[in-house]
């Protein structure tokens, strides 16, 4: 499957996404990830890339196409792939679709992943994360709490809220999120390519996901 995931922060989108790369060997693709991964190979894109980051700067979207399209051609990407959290603007979107003609790629869909904003600000404000770098698991206060609290079960490390998911932070992300890419909703309608699922389960998306791809 060949898949672009849209959704606010806090939506599910990795998580679901880490459910579907279990059932066709697609593989998840964040631009996260991505630059990451460039950085760490210290290819030409990703020098240029970590000095725009370190220099606290957005990654271009040159660069972003850039990465891109040299992730997409590797060869985990022949089974398909799902893109979380790309493309984030119409103009991400647009360049998307010319890189996808020039790859001779077709996308089966966009999937919004649509999460009232009361259940996303409950599931991020109660969400803590593991300090070690090399573990970050995740927790939920509510739902999924360590066993030990603030004390991660993997590895013993520190659980903490992250400066980013504190009810100020994340409204101001839902805000971001709104004004620049929930625009790309009426962008994927009018391609014809949009599938709305209005649910907070993820094994509800993954259902809904399956039954539209006759999977």
């Amino acid at each position: 499957m060949k898949l672009i995931l849209l959704g606010a922060p806090g939506a599910g989108k990795g998580t679901v996404a880490k459910l579907l790369t279990a059932l066709d060997g697609s593989v998840q693709i964040s631009t996260g990830d991505i630059l990451r991964g460039a950085v760490a190979a210290g290819t030409e894109l990703g020098k240029k890339a970590e000095a725009a980051m370190k220099a606290g700067d957005l990654v271009s979207d040159d660069l972003i196409m850039g990465i891109m399209e040299q992730r997409l051609q590797e060869p985990d990407c022949e089974n398909g792939f799902l893109l979380d959290g790309f493309p984030r603007t119409i103009p991400q979107a647009e360049a998307l679709n010319e890189l996808l003609k020039k790859l001779g790629i077709e996308l089966d869909m966009a999937v919004e992943i649509d999460v009232p904003r009361d259940v996303i600000l409950d599931r991020l404000t109660t969400r803590r994360t593991c300090s070690n770098s090399d573990c970050q698991a995740i927790y939920n206060v509510k739902s999924n709490p360590p066993k030990v609290e603030g004390v991660c079960d993997k590895c013993g490390s520190p659980v903490v809220q992250r400066d980013d998911e504190t009810e100020e932070a994340i409204s101001h992300r839902l805000d971001t999120y709104n004004e620049k890419t929930a625009p790309l909703v009426d962008f994927y309608r009018n391609e014809g390519l949009l599938m709305t699922v209005n649910a907070t389960s993820s094994d509800a998306v993954i259902s809904a996901i399956k039954e539209k791809l006759g999977m």
